[in-house]
């Protein structure tokens, strides 16, 4: 889990690896941080995620109640897309295939 500088308001992190119940903790803190600056947007970039199950995904849904807009940025590995998909969630998040994509939001 890595937090870039903020770009114009726009603060990215960068997910890395598997994401479930036992390792969410970093990017809840990472989130946290954010919710408590004033970035404008909170892009996540999600394209070196392997793995997520649910709790992501109950994760993800929490961050996009708090009405901080917020840019998923891929490309989404297939497992992630298909739980998006699934879930219907995928309707929920702005998506786009890359961070350079998000900053230009």
């Amino acid at each position: 889990m890595t937090v870039s500088p903020d770009i114009d308001g726009v603060r990215v992190i960068t997910c890395t690896g598997e994401f479930d119940q036992d390792t969410l903790e970093p990017l809840r803190q990472a989130v946290a941080g954010a919710l408590a600056d004033p970035v404008r947007t909170i892009v996540l970039d999600v394209s070196r995620i392997t793995f997520v199950d649910s709790s992501m995904l109950n994760e993800l849904i929490r961050l996009w109640r708090t009405g901080r807009p917020m840019v998923l940025a891929g490309p989404l590995n297939p497992q992630m897309a298909r739980l998006l998909e699934l879930t219907s969630a995928d309707q929920l998040f702005t998506i786009v295939d890359s961070v350079e994509a998000a900053l230009t939001l």
